[in-house]
Protein backbone atom coordinates (compact mmCIF):
# COMPACT_ATOMS: atom_id res chain seq x y z
CA UNK A 1 0.00 0.00 0.00
CA UNK A 2 2.89 2.07 0.48
CA UNK A 3 3.05 2.86 -3.36
CA UNK A 4 -0.99 3.44 -3.02
CA UNK A 5 -0.28 6.15 -0.90
CA UNK A 6 2.74 7.96 -3.08
CA UNK A 7 0.22 7.85 -5.54
CA UNK A 8 -2.19 9.77 -3.71
CA UNK A 9 0.03 11.96 -2.40
CA UNK A 10 1.01 13.36 -5.73
CA UNK A 11 -2.20 13.26 -7.53
CA UNK A 12 -3.59 14.94 -4.78
CA UNK A 13 -0.72 17.80 -3.70
CA UNK A 14 -3.71 19.98 -2.29
CA UNK A 15 -4.56 17.51 0.41
CA UNK A 16 -3.45 18.09 3.64
CA UNK A 17 -5.06 16.46 6.53
CA UNK A 18 -6.19 12.83 6.51
CA UNK A 19 -9.37 11.62 8.19
CA UNK A 20 -8.96 7.78 9.22
CA UNK A 21 -12.08 6.58 10.15
CA UNK A 22 -13.56 3.81 12.30
CA UNK A 23 -17.04 2.62 12.43
CA UNK A 24 -18.42 2.29 16.20
CA UNK A 25 -21.60 0.18 16.94
CA UNK A 26 -24.56 3.14 16.40
CA UNK A 27 -22.90 3.84 12.93
CA UNK A 28 -21.27 6.78 13.93
CA UNK A 29 -17.82 7.75 12.69
CA UNK A 30 -14.90 7.92 15.10
CA UNK A 31 -11.35 8.25 14.54
CA UNK A 32 -8.93 11.11 14.10
CA UNK A 33 -7.47 13.87 11.54
CA UNK A 34 -4.00 13.63 10.61
CA UNK A 35 -1.30 15.70 8.73
CA UNK A 36 -0.29 14.54 5.51
CA UNK A 37 3.18 13.80 6.66
CA UNK A 38 2.13 11.35 9.10
CA UNK A 39 0.20 9.26 7.01
CA UNK A 40 3.02 6.74 6.54
CA UNK A 41 3.44 6.16 10.03
CA UNK A 42 -0.40 5.32 10.39
CA UNK A 43 -0.12 2.94 7.25
CA UNK A 44 3.21 1.13 9.35
CA UNK A 45 1.88 1.15 12.52
CA UNK A 46 -2.12 1.84 13.07
CA UNK A 47 -3.61 4.51 15.80
CA UNK A 48 -4.43 3.42 19.01
CA UNK A 49 -8.01 3.76 20.13
CA UNK A 50 -9.56 2.36 23.43
CA UNK A 51 -11.63 -0.59 22.22
CA UNK A 52 -14.57 1.17 24.06
CA UNK A 53 -14.56 3.55 21.69
CA UNK A 54 -16.45 1.31 19.26
CA UNK A 55 -19.31 0.35 22.53
CA UNK A 56 -20.13 4.20 23.05
CA UNK A 57 -23.73 4.98 23.35
CA UNK A 58 -25.41 7.57 21.21
CA UNK A 59 -24.41 10.26 23.04
CA UNK A 60 -20.92 9.77 22.35
CA UNK A 61 -20.86 8.05 26.09
CA UNK A 62 -18.70 5.67 27.50
CA UNK A 63 -20.09 2.28 29.02
CA UNK A 64 -19.08 1.74 32.32
CA UNK A 65 -19.46 -1.35 32.78
CA UNK A 66 -17.65 -2.16 29.67
CA UNK A 67 -14.60 0.50 29.93
CA UNK A 68 -13.61 -0.11 33.49
CA UNK A 69 -13.53 -3.66 34.01
CA UNK A 70 -10.56 -4.12 31.57
CA UNK A 71 -8.49 -0.51 32.31
CA UNK A 72 -10.00 0.83 29.23
CA UNK A 73 -7.51 -0.96 27.01
CA UNK A 74 -6.66 0.07 24.00
CA UNK A 75 -7.49 -1.91 20.37
CA UNK A 76 -5.10 -1.43 17.30
CA UNK A 77 -6.64 -0.02 14.44
CA UNK A 78 -5.06 -0.83 10.89
CA UNK A 79 -5.81 0.79 7.84
CA UNK A 80 -7.95 -1.12 5.29
CA UNK A 81 -6.35 -1.58 1.93
CA UNK A 82 -7.23 -0.01 -1.08
CA UNK A 83 -9.30 2.55 1.34
CA UNK A 84 -7.76 5.92 0.98
CA UNK A 85 -10.01 8.50 -0.97
CA UNK A 86 -10.08 12.32 -1.45
CA UNK A 87 -12.35 14.04 -0.01
CA UNK A 88 -13.96 17.57 -1.55
CA UNK A 89 -14.43 20.05 1.01
CA UNK A 90 -16.04 23.70 0.92
CA UNK A 91 -12.28 24.42 -0.37
CA UNK A 92 -12.11 21.67 -3.06
CA UNK A 93 -10.36 18.24 -2.92
CA UNK A 94 -7.79 19.23 0.35
CA UNK A 95 -8.89 16.20 2.54
CA UNK A 96 -8.34 12.58 2.18
CA UNK A 97 -10.28 9.81 3.91
CA UNK A 98 -8.85 6.14 5.09
CA UNK A 99 -11.42 2.87 6.75
CA UNK A 100 -9.86 1.70 9.19
CA UNK A 101 -11.07 -1.83 11.41
CA UNK A 102 -9.81 -3.08 14.85
CA UNK A 103 -7.55 -5.78 16.01
CA UNK A 104 -6.80 -7.04 19.66
CA UNK A 105 -2.94 -6.92 20.63
CA UNK A 106 -2.46 -10.31 19.07
CA UNK A 107 -3.49 -9.24 16.18
CA UNK A 108 -6.50 -11.40 15.97
CA UNK A 109 -10.11 -9.47 14.85
CA UNK A 110 -11.14 -7.22 17.49
CA UNK A 111 -15.41 -8.55 17.47
CA UNK A 112 -16.71 -5.54 18.82
CA UNK A 113 -16.00 -4.07 15.62
CA UNK A 114 -18.68 -3.72 13.28
CA UNK A 115 -16.63 -4.38 10.22
CA UNK A 116 -14.39 -7.18 11.38
CA UNK A 117 -18.37 -8.35 12.62
CA UNK A 118 -19.22 -8.18 8.77
CA UNK A 119 -15.78 -9.71 7.59
CA UNK A 120 -16.51 -12.86 9.23
CA UNK A 121 -19.74 -13.54 7.67
CA UNK A 122 -18.31 -13.05 4.42
CA UNK A 123 -15.58 -15.48 5.12
CA UNK A 124 -18.38 -18.25 5.74
CA UNK A 125 -19.97 -17.66 2.30
CA UNK A 126 -16.34 -18.11 0.49
CA UNK A 127 -15.72 -21.21 2.60
CA UNK A 128 -18.87 -22.42 0.76
CA UNK A 129 -17.58 -20.98 -2.63
CA UNK A 130 -20.02 -18.48 -2.05
CA UNK A 131 -20.05 -14.81 -2.88
CA UNK A 132 -22.52 -12.22 -1.65
CA UNK A 133 -23.89 -9.50 -3.97
CA UNK A 134 -25.66 -6.73 -2.42
CA UNK A 135 -26.77 -3.38 -3.13
CA UNK A 136 -28.74 -0.64 -0.49
CA UNK A 137 -31.26 2.23 -1.40
CA UNK A 138 -31.06 5.17 1.42
CA UNK A 139 -33.37 7.13 2.78
CA UNK A 140 -32.80 10.08 4.54
CA UNK A 141 -35.27 13.53 5.42
CA UNK A 142 -33.63 17.09 4.12
CA UNK A 143 -34.72 20.24 6.61
CA UNK A 144 -33.40 23.80 6.81
CA UNK A 145 -31.38 23.66 10.16
CA UNK A 146 -32.78 26.79 12.69
CA UNK A 147 -29.24 27.52 13.56
CA UNK A 148 -27.65 25.99 17.19
CA UNK A 149 -29.48 28.81 19.24
CA UNK A 150 -33.08 27.59 18.00
CA UNK A 151 -34.79 24.40 19.14
CA UNK A 152 -34.69 21.56 16.43
CA UNK A 153 -38.15 21.34 16.08
CA UNK A 154 -38.02 24.44 14.15
CA UNK A 155 -37.12 22.22 11.04
CA UNK A 156 -40.06 21.19 10.11
CA UNK A 157 -41.79 24.38 10.33
CA UNK A 158 -41.20 25.00 6.24
CA UNK A 159 -42.31 21.68 5.56
CA UNK A 160 -45.54 21.34 3.60
CA UNK A 161 -48.44 19.84 5.75
CA UNK A 162 -50.01 17.74 3.26
CA UNK A 163 -48.24 15.33 1.18
CA UNK A 164 -44.74 14.40 0.09
CA UNK A 165 -45.26 14.76 -3.38
CA UNK A 166 -43.74 11.36 -4.26
CA UNK A 167 -40.93 11.09 -7.25
CA UNK A 168 -41.75 14.81 -8.01
CA UNK A 169 -39.59 16.06 -10.48
CA UNK A 170 -40.21 19.63 -8.86
CA UNK A 171 -38.76 18.77 -5.79
CA UNK A 172 -35.42 17.74 -7.12
CA UNK A 173 -35.29 20.85 -8.99
CA UNK A 174 -35.60 23.16 -6.28
CA UNK A 175 -32.49 21.42 -4.47
CA UNK A 176 -30.43 21.31 -7.65
CA UNK A 177 -27.49 22.98 -6.85
CA UNK A 178 -26.87 21.13 -3.46
CA UNK A 179 -27.96 17.67 -5.06
CA UNK A 180 -25.61 18.51 -8.05
CA UNK A 181 -22.50 19.13 -5.21
CA UNK A 182 -23.46 16.13 -4.13
CA UNK A 183 -22.97 13.92 -6.96
CA UNK A 184 -19.73 15.68 -7.61
CA UNK A 185 -18.68 14.74 -4.10
CA UNK A 186 -19.55 11.09 -4.88
CA UNK A 187 -17.60 11.24 -8.10
CA UNK A 188 -14.96 12.03 -6.52
CA UNK A 189 -14.68 9.66 -3.82
CA UNK A 190 -15.99 6.95 -6.51
CA UNK A 191 -19.06 5.88 -4.52
CA UNK A 192 -21.86 3.94 -6.18
CA UNK A 193 -24.22 6.37 -7.38
CA UNK A 194 -27.17 5.34 -9.24
CA UNK A 195 -29.38 8.85 -8.70
CA UNK A 196 -31.93 10.32 -6.34
CA UNK A 197 -35.49 10.61 -5.90
CA UNK A 198 -38.24 11.82 -3.93
CA UNK A 199 -39.76 9.96 -1.62
CA UNK A 200 -43.45 9.80 0.14
CA UNK A 201 -42.72 11.65 3.40
CA UNK A 202 -42.18 15.53 3.41
CA UNK A 203 -38.52 16.31 2.61
CA UNK A 204 -37.83 12.58 2.37
CA UNK A 205 -35.45 11.32 -0.50
CA UNK A 206 -33.95 7.89 -1.70
CA UNK A 207 -30.41 7.35 -3.23
CA UNK A 208 -30.01 4.11 -4.70
CA UNK A 209 -26.55 2.49 -4.94
CA UNK A 210 -25.26 0.16 -7.40
CA UNK A 211 -24.91 -3.47 -6.61
CA UNK A 212 -21.41 -5.23 -5.39
CA UNK A 213 -19.97 -8.35 -5.02
CA UNK A 214 -17.54 -6.52 -2.81
CA UNK A 215 -19.56 -6.73 0.66
CA UNK A 216 -17.19 -5.01 2.71
CA UNK A 217 -16.08 -2.25 0.56
CA UNK A 218 -19.81 -1.37 0.08
CA UNK A 219 -20.76 -1.06 3.65
CA UNK A 220 -17.49 0.99 3.64
CA UNK A 221 -19.07 3.51 0.62
CA UNK A 222 -22.23 3.88 2.53
CA UNK A 223 -20.42 5.08 5.81
CA UNK A 224 -18.69 7.64 3.00
CA UNK A 225 -21.80 8.91 1.62
CA UNK A 226 -23.76 8.70 4.50
CA UNK A 227 -20.85 11.63 5.93
CA UNK A 228 -20.88 13.17 2.11
CA UNK A 229 -24.46 13.83 2.53
CA UNK A 230 -24.32 15.26 5.65
CA UNK A 231 -21.34 17.47 4.80
CA UNK A 232 -22.48 18.66 1.74
CA UNK A 233 -26.03 19.58 3.00
CA UNK A 234 -24.68 21.48 5.79
CA UNK A 235 -22.70 23.21 3.39
CA UNK A 236 -26.14 24.40 2.28
CA UNK A 237 -27.92 25.73 5.59
CA UNK A 238 -29.80 22.06 5.70
CA UNK A 239 -29.96 19.21 7.82
CA UNK A 240 -29.24 15.52 5.80
CA UNK A 241 -30.91 13.02 8.70
CA UNK A 242 -31.20 9.56 8.51
CA UNK A 243 -33.62 9.60 12.26
CA UNK A 244 -35.71 6.60 11.51
CA UNK A 245 -39.31 8.47 11.79
CA UNK A 246 -38.62 11.98 12.37
CA UNK A 247 -41.86 13.42 11.68
CA UNK A 248 -45.74 12.16 13.46
CA UNK A 249 -48.03 10.29 10.56
CA UNK A 250 -45.53 9.99 7.94
CA UNK A 251 -43.23 7.54 6.74
CA UNK A 252 -40.27 6.57 7.67
CA UNK A 253 -36.18 6.48 7.04
CA UNK A 254 -35.26 3.13 5.83
CA UNK A 255 -32.40 1.32 4.59
CA UNK A 256 -33.42 -1.00 2.29
CA UNK A 257 -30.77 -4.04 1.20
CA UNK A 258 -31.13 -5.99 -1.73
CA UNK A 259 -29.27 -9.51 -2.46
CA UNK A 260 -28.33 -12.24 -3.84
CA UNK A 261 -25.75 -15.39 -3.95
CA UNK A 262 -22.87 -15.61 -6.89
CA UNK A 263 -21.05 -18.56 -7.24
CA UNK A 264 -17.14 -19.33 -8.53
CA UNK A 265 -18.12 -18.92 -12.24
CA UNK A 266 -20.64 -15.47 -10.83
CA UNK A 267 -24.05 -17.04 -11.63
CA UNK A 268 -26.60 -16.29 -9.41
CA UNK A 269 -27.80 -19.31 -7.51
CA UNK A 270 -30.76 -18.01 -6.56
CA UNK A 271 -31.72 -18.22 -10.22
CA UNK A 272 -33.13 -21.42 -12.07
CA UNK A 273 -34.46 -20.12 -15.00
CA UNK A 274 -38.06 -19.90 -14.08
CA UNK A 275 -39.67 -16.86 -11.98
CA UNK A 276 -40.05 -18.90 -8.62
CA UNK A 277 -36.25 -19.25 -8.59
CA UNK A 278 -34.19 -21.87 -7.00
CA UNK A 279 -34.37 -23.80 -3.78
CA UNK A 280 -31.69 -21.87 -2.38
CA UNK A 281 -33.60 -18.08 -2.63
CA UNK A 282 -36.07 -20.15 -0.77
CA UNK A 283 -33.81 -21.18 1.73
CA UNK A 284 -32.65 -17.59 1.81
CA UNK A 285 -36.05 -16.58 3.28
CA UNK A 286 -37.14 -18.82 5.57
CA UNK A 287 -33.53 -18.24 7.24
CA UNK A 288 -33.92 -14.64 7.26
CA UNK A 289 -37.51 -14.60 8.50
CA UNK A 290 -36.42 -16.97 10.91
CA UNK A 291 -33.67 -14.54 13.02
CA UNK A 292 -35.72 -11.71 11.73
CA UNK A 293 -37.38 -11.04 15.83
CA UNK A 294 -34.26 -11.41 17.43
CA UNK A 295 -32.28 -9.50 15.09
CA UNK A 296 -34.66 -6.43 15.53
CA UNK A 297 -31.95 -4.31 17.65
CA UNK A 298 -29.91 -4.38 14.74
CA UNK A 299 -32.26 -3.34 12.25
CA UNK A 300 -34.03 -0.58 15.06
CA UNK A 301 -31.09 0.30 16.95
CA UNK A 302 -32.58 3.61 18.31
CA UNK A 303 -35.46 4.39 20.57
CA UNK A 304 -36.79 6.62 17.89
CA UNK A 305 -36.88 3.68 15.21
CA UNK A 306 -39.76 1.86 16.63
CA UNK A 307 -42.03 4.88 16.23
CA UNK A 308 -41.30 3.83 12.33
CA UNK A 309 -43.23 0.28 12.40
CA UNK A 310 -47.22 1.01 11.88
CA UNK A 311 -49.30 -0.94 9.80
CA UNK A 312 -49.62 1.34 6.78
CA UNK A 313 -46.58 2.95 7.25
CA UNK A 314 -44.37 1.23 4.91
CA UNK A 315 -42.40 -0.72 7.10
CA UNK A 316 -43.08 -4.23 8.01
CA UNK A 317 -44.60 -5.40 11.34
CA UNK A 318 -44.42 -9.09 10.68
CA UNK A 319 -41.74 -11.48 9.64
CA UNK A 320 -43.06 -11.91 6.01
CA UNK A 321 -42.18 -12.97 2.43
CA UNK A 322 -43.87 -12.38 -0.62
CA UNK A 323 -43.48 -11.90 -4.73
CA UNK A 324 -43.05 -8.05 -5.81
CA UNK A 325 -44.75 -7.16 -2.15
CA UNK A 326 -43.75 -4.06 -0.91
CA UNK A 327 -45.80 -4.90 2.48
CA UNK A 328 -43.83 -7.64 3.62
CA UNK A 329 -40.70 -8.03 5.26
CA UNK A 330 -38.84 -9.53 2.34
CA UNK A 331 -40.00 -8.79 -0.96
CA UNK A 332 -38.99 -10.77 -3.90
CA UNK A 333 -38.45 -7.81 -7.19
CA UNK A 334 -40.45 -8.67 -10.24
CA UNK A 335 -37.40 -9.28 -13.17
CA UNK A 336 -35.46 -11.47 -15.32
CA UNK A 337 -34.21 -14.74 -13.47
CA UNK A 338 -31.09 -14.18 -13.86
CA UNK A 339 -31.40 -10.84 -11.50
CA UNK A 340 -33.42 -12.83 -8.74
CA UNK A 341 -32.89 -11.31 -5.42
CA UNK A 342 -34.33 -10.61 -1.84
CA UNK A 343 -35.04 -6.90 -0.75
CA UNK A 344 -34.79 -6.90 3.10
CA UNK A 345 -37.02 -4.29 4.17
CA UNK A 346 -36.58 -4.22 7.89
CA UNK A 347 -33.27 -1.86 8.64
CA UNK A 348 -33.84 1.83 9.58
CA UNK A 349 -31.68 4.61 8.08
CA UNK A 350 -29.99 4.79 11.20
CA UNK A 351 -29.28 0.82 11.62
CA UNK A 352 -25.02 0.53 11.40
CA UNK A 353 -24.56 -0.48 7.68
CA UNK A 354 -21.82 -3.21 8.49
CA UNK A 355 -24.21 -4.85 11.28
CA UNK A 356 -27.43 -4.35 8.55
CA UNK A 357 -25.48 -6.33 5.83
CA UNK A 358 -24.04 -8.85 8.47
CA UNK A 359 -27.04 -9.98 9.98
CA UNK A 360 -29.04 -9.84 6.34
CA UNK A 361 -26.16 -12.16 5.38
CA UNK A 362 -26.46 -14.30 8.78
CA UNK A 363 -30.29 -15.05 7.82
CA UNK A 364 -29.34 -16.11 4.27
CA UNK A 365 -26.68 -18.27 5.85
CA UNK A 366 -28.91 -19.41 8.48
CA UNK A 367 -31.30 -20.67 6.01
CA UNK A 368 -29.14 -22.73 3.62
CA UNK A 369 -26.97 -24.40 6.14
CA UNK A 370 -30.12 -25.63 8.01
CA UNK A 371 -32.13 -26.23 4.51
CA UNK A 372 -35.18 -24.35 6.00
CA UNK A 373 -38.75 -23.95 4.26
CA UNK A 374 -40.36 -20.77 4.41
CA UNK A 375 -44.29 -20.07 4.77
CA UNK A 376 -46.07 -19.57 1.55
CA UNK A 377 -46.06 -16.25 0.19
CA UNK A 378 -48.08 -13.51 1.64
CA UNK A 379 -50.79 -12.22 -1.67
CA UNK A 380 -51.93 -8.83 -0.62
CA UNK A 381 -51.54 -6.67 2.61
CA UNK A 382 -49.50 -7.79 4.57
CA UNK A 383 -50.36 -5.50 7.27
CA UNK A 384 -53.96 -7.14 7.72
CA UNK A 385 -52.98 -10.47 7.79
CA UNK A 386 -52.21 -10.91 11.20
CA UNK A 387 -52.58 -14.88 10.90
CA UNK A 388 -48.76 -14.87 9.08
CA UNK A 389 -47.12 -14.83 12.43
CA UNK A 390 -45.67 -12.85 15.44
CA UNK A 391 -45.19 -9.20 15.66
CA UNK A 392 -41.97 -8.32 15.00
CA UNK A 393 -41.09 -6.36 17.88
CA UNK A 394 -42.13 -3.16 17.99
CA UNK A 395 -40.64 -1.94 21.22
CA UNK A 396 -36.93 -1.28 22.40
CA UNK A 397 -36.62 -3.47 25.88
CA UNK A 398 -38.40 -6.33 24.05
CA UNK A 399 -35.53 -6.30 21.19
CA UNK A 400 -32.89 -6.14 23.60
CA UNK A 401 -34.13 -8.85 25.12
CA UNK A 402 -34.84 -10.87 22.17
CA UNK A 403 -30.87 -9.85 21.18
CA UNK A 404 -28.97 -10.44 24.30
CA UNK A 405 -30.59 -13.77 24.68
CA UNK A 406 -30.22 -15.23 21.34
CA UNK A 407 -28.22 -17.93 20.58
CA UNK A 408 -28.28 -17.01 16.86
CA UNK A 409 -26.84 -14.08 17.05
CA UNK A 410 -24.52 -15.19 19.44
CA UNK A 411 -22.99 -17.68 17.01
CA UNK A 412 -23.30 -15.12 13.72
CA UNK A 413 -22.27 -11.98 15.15
CA UNK A 414 -20.00 -13.11 18.41
CA UNK A 415 -20.27 -13.56 21.77
CA UNK A 416 -18.70 -10.11 22.11
CA UNK A 417 -20.36 -7.97 20.47
CA UNK A 418 -23.82 -9.54 21.79
CA UNK A 419 -22.66 -8.11 25.17
CA UNK A 420 -21.66 -5.06 24.02
CA UNK A 421 -24.60 -3.87 22.21
CA UNK A 422 -26.90 -5.34 24.15
CA UNK A 423 -25.15 -3.27 27.63
CA UNK A 424 -25.27 0.24 24.86
CA UNK A 425 -28.82 -0.09 23.92
CA UNK A 426 -29.62 -0.73 27.60
CA UNK A 427 -27.72 2.34 28.76
CA UNK A 428 -29.80 4.51 25.79
CA UNK A 429 -32.91 2.90 26.62
CA UNK A 430 -32.60 3.93 30.55
CA UNK A 431 -32.19 7.26 29.15
CA UNK A 432 -35.21 7.63 27.24
CA UNK A 433 -37.24 6.21 30.13
CA UNK A 434 -36.06 8.65 32.79
CA UNK A 435 -37.06 11.54 30.77
CA UNK A 436 -40.75 13.19 30.26
CA UNK A 437 -41.75 14.17 26.75
CA UNK A 438 -43.42 17.36 26.09
CA UNK A 439 -46.12 15.58 24.76
CA UNK A 440 -46.37 13.78 27.96
CA UNK A 441 -46.83 16.76 30.30
CA UNK A 442 -49.39 18.51 27.72
CA UNK A 443 -51.43 15.22 27.92
CA UNK A 444 -51.50 14.83 31.93
CA UNK A 445 -50.24 17.82 33.49
CA UNK A 446 -53.95 19.14 33.88
CA UNK A 447 -55.32 15.91 34.20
Amino acid sequence: MRREIELFLQAYPDVSMIEALITDCNGVARGKWIPRGKIQSVLDNGLKLPKSALGLDIWGRDIPELAFQTGDIDGYCMVVESSLRPMQTIRGVDQGQLIMTMFNEDESPFLGDPRQILAQIVKRFEDKQLRPCMAVELEFSLLPDPGHDRPLREAFKGRESLGGNLYALDELDRHAEMLETLRAAFEVQDLPYEGIIKEAAPAQFEINMAHSDNVLELADKIIRMQRAVRMVAARFGMIASFMPKPMDDEAGNGMHVHCSLLDEQGANVFNNGGDEGSKFLQQAIAGCLEVMPDSMLIFAPSFNAYRRFQAGNHAPTLPTWGWDNRTTALRVPAGPPAAKRIEHRVAGADANPYLTLAVVLAGILHGLEKKLKPPPAIIGNAWAQEHAGELLPTLMNDAIERFSASESMQTYLSEEFQVIFTKTKRQELDEFQRRVTDFEIESYLRG
